[in-house]
């Protein structure tokens, strides 16, 4: 997966909570990403095997509105992402988005 400011900004978030299940919205705030560049980025990991994803049950949703989809990272994707945020930290380009703890 190509290294860009969004994904770097996408694993952080995922990663500071990495046991936890993730929602798009969350995610989004976040990262401060919006949601039709964090989708693909979401979409492209489920596919690499990095993340595993499930709707929340229907009990906890509210009756005004659908269930969420959330995102659990795999220990694989824990893992790769946590290289990829070691790698781009040493990369100036992503100093700064790195460096302010994104």
């Amino acid at each position: 997966m190509r290294k860009t400011h969004s994904l770097i900004k996408v694993i952080a978030a995922l990663l500071k909570d990495p046991t936890e299940q993730h929602w798009g919205y969350e995610l989004s705030r976040q990262s401060g990403i919006r949601s039709g560049v964090l989708y693909p980025i979401l979409r492209r990991m489920l596919e690499q095997g990095w993340l595993e994803d499930g709707w929340e049950e229907t009990g906890t949703a509210s009756r005004k509105r659908p269930p969420r989809r959330y995102y659990k990272l795999t220990g694989e994707g824990e893992q790769r992402m946590r290289e990829i945020l070691s790698e781009a930290e040493s990369e100036p380009r992503f100093a700064a988005p790195v460096g302010q703890g994104i």
